[in-house]
This record gives structure tokens, C-alpha cells and sequence, in this order.
């Protein structure tokens, strides 16, 4: 078979999508290794994260060739993409981040599109009008015209069905995995060296995700002033606008010394602040899925997330969770967890037998059998 992939994200995206993309390619050309998978990006990029796909004889990536698709990379994602695919004689198209080219149901050539989420409907006012409706134009074109449509979450599933009236057998769930190097062991030296780095304290609760609005970051710091002061918190992301109004409630109450913001950790530190942290805390309002508490359960960290979506999907029964909106709630369920050993030695059991669905073979796996369905 030979599969092509809109893969302008994983070669452009550190976080989300792209480690979705890179995740999901990296696990199909080790599991199927008889097959080539051709990535179709608008422009080379260079990437430390392509590192282990770029070694793969089996993947191959594809660049515009005309100077018009070299200059406009957007048009030749969107459209211009098409006669590249059927050059290169693709099997299957999959369009790993919401969206496929204009007019390739008419190729011939087996079409599947990933669905991350529909946030933007859900919650509008986080969008502008003009990127909502692109959003919304570019998302239902995909749902519409492609074979099949992956949906990383029955949350997910549930909101393509709601909103775009899609039949229900046309959507295939496939969950997400995450590197391995989050499940690997790393020494009390490499910790040590990772918090001098950073300038990091030794007892911490972790937040990991774009510092947004959406993302809720504002709920841990207050709930700090209910947690001991000798716990601090450490998020780490890309800044946003939001990150002057949860400063502002770090400086009003004298809260500077305990919160620590990280607006750059490097692809191979990020597993071992991990590994280094006493909680990982997600409350988010609303994900697709949230890889990140992938990431902590697999690291061996307990886990409180945010009712509401779908984390109780990617944090399973032995995570803990609470109202996204209730900061006294998420600070007494802190402190349980923090002082009781029994309970975290449990969380952190249940959260490693839980994240066997999330292996990337059986990822891999349940996306073939996607893929091969098309062909039935």
C-alpha cells in the first residue's frame, strides 16, 4: 500500500497536532514496514522532532515541485496537492489534521480525514469570526467528501454527529499514543539536572498545554493558596494573551515565588519534567482528546483532569477528576492525593494498565484496519 499524508503538521507543529502526525506515522511505518508512506508538505522544514521519521526508508517526503505551488504552499495544500498524489500513484489519503484537498473524491483515490475536535463551535467566543468560518467550511468539506472520517475521541464522534449531521458508521474512534520516551526511566541525576536548568523547586504539580483561556491554567493557581507553600506549580507552553490575566492574580496575591511559567522546554527535556513532578493537573473546559494526560500517566504521575469532555476518556477510571469552574474542589482533591502514598502508588498502577490501549502498535493497528476497510 502506499499511503499519503497532509503532513504540513507534523513537520511545523512542536505540540498537538504535530505530535499527533508524527506519532501516528512513526508507529504505521514500524508496524507496517512493507508499505510507503509519503508526506506532502508545502515547504522543507527543518524539525528536530522529524529526526527518527526522516531515518525511515520506508517514508519519503514530497514538496511542491512548480514554482507556483512553491510560492503559494497554502493553495497547493489545499488543491494544487492533488496531481502530486496521483503521480505518486496513492492507495490511501489521510488528511491528519482536519482537512483534505478540494476535489480529491473525484481522483479514485481512498480518502480518510482525523477530526481533532470541534471546539470552536462549542465555545465561539474563543474564535474570531473569520477563523470560525474557515474553520467551519474547511472541517465539514472533510466530513463530507471523505471515505471515512477518524475521530480521535467518542466526545469528538458525538460533536461531528451533533453538529454536521454526519451518519454515526461513517466515523471510526482511534485514540492517540504518545512518544515512548515518556514511559522510559530517568535517573534522580537527570531530574536534578533538569530543575537546575529551569531553576525549578523539588516538590511541584505540573501543567503541561498552551497557556489559553480554554486551557484553564488560571484554576491551579488558585487553588495553590489552598495547598501547602512548599508546593509549587510549573506549567509549561506556548504563551497567549491569557498569560497577562493569570499573572495578574500571580501578583495581586503574592503568589510570584510559587508559580513558574515555561515558555520553551526543549523535545527531549519535556518527558523528564514529567518524571519530575509530584501531579500532573489538566483542567481544562473542553479537548478532543488531551494527549498530554497520555503523556503523565505513561511518565508514572498521578492525575487530576477537568470534567466536561472527554479526559475522563484519556485519564480512564483511576485518574481523578473535577469541575473545571471549582478551585476549592481542585485543591482539596490535591491534597488528598499528595498525602497519601496508598492512593498515588493505586493512581499511578492504574494509570500505566490504562495506557495499554494507548500503545502505538495497537494504534497503528486500529488505523490499518481503517485504511483496509475502504478496500472491502
Amino acid at each position: 500500500m502506499r499511503a499519503g499524508f497532509d503532513a504540513k503538521r507534523a513537520a511545523a507543529n512542536n505540540t498537538g497536532l504535530g505530535n499527533y502526525s508524527r506519532s501516528l506515522i512513526e508507529a504505521l511505518s514500524t508496524r507496517f514496514p512493507d508499505n510507503e508512506y509519503l508526506l506532502y508538505v508545502p515547504k522543507p522544514k527543518e524539525n528536530p522532532r522529524l529526526k527518527e521519521i526522516r531515518s525511515r526508508e520506508n517514508i519519503r517526503f514530497v514538496y511542491p515541485q512548480t514554482a507556483f505551488g512553491k510560492l503559494f504552499g497554502s493553495y497547493w495544500r489545499s488543491r494544487g496537492m492533488i496531481r502530486d498524489l496521483q503521480r505518486d500513484r496513492i492507495d490511501v489519503f489521510h488528511g491528519l489534521s482536519n482537512e483534505i484537498p478540494v476535489g480529491i473524491q473525484k481522483t479514485g483515490i481512498k480518502t480518510a480525514v482525523s477530526i481533532h475536535d470541534l471546539i470552536f463551535l462549542r465555545y465561539p467566543h474563543l474564535y474570531r469570526p473569520i477563523d470560525r468560518k474557515i474553520y467551519r467550511s474547511k472541517f465539514l468539506y472533510a466530513c463530507r467528501n471523505s471515505d471515512v472520517i477518524i475521530a480521535v475521541s467518542e466526545c469528538t464522534k458525538r460533536d461531528i454527529v451533533s453538529f454536521f449531521n454526519i451518519p454515526e458508521e461513517k466515523i471510526k474512534v482511534v485514540y492517540q499514543s504518545c512518544r515512548e520516551s515518556f514511559s522510559k526511566t530517568y535517573s534522580g541525576e537527570r531530574k536534578s539536572e533538569i530543575k537546575e536548568k529551569y531553576r525549578l523547586p523539588d516538590k511541584f504539580l505540573l501543567n503541561v498545554g498552551s497557556m489559553e483561556e480554554r486551557k484553564n491554567l488560571l484554576l491551579i493557581v488558585k487553588a495553590l493558596k489552598e495547598i501547602d507553600p512548599d508546593i509549587h506549580l510549573v506549567a509549561a507552553g506556548k504563551s497567549t494573551p491569557y498569560v497577562h490575566d493569570v499573572m495578574k492574580y500571580v501578583n495581586d496575591n503574592n503568589l510570584q515565588h510559587r508559580v513558574h511559567l515555561l515558555h520553551e522546554v526543549s523535545f527531549s527535556d519535556l518527558p523528564v519534567l514529567y518524571h519530575s513532578a509530584r501531579l500532573f493537573i489538566y483542567p481544562s473546559f473542553f479537548e478532543g482528546f488531551g494527549i498530554p494526560v497520555i503523556e503523565a500517566l505513561n511518565s508514572g504521575i498521578p492525575v487530576i483532569a477537568a470534567t466536561g469532555s472527554c479526559l475522563e476518556e484519556a485519564g480512564g477510571p483511576g485518574s481523578a477528576y473535577v469541575d473545571p469552574n471549582d478551585e476549592k474542589e481542585l485543591a482539596r482533591m490535591i491534597n488528598v492525593i499528595l498525602y497519601d502514598p496508598d492512593l498515588q502508588h493505586k493512581m499511578i498502577a492504574g494509570g500505566k494498565q490504562y495506557t495499554e490501549r494507548f500503545l502505538p502498535d495497537r494504534i497503528a493497528d486500529d488505523v490499518m484496519n481503517v485504511y483496509s476497510s475502504l478496500f472491502d
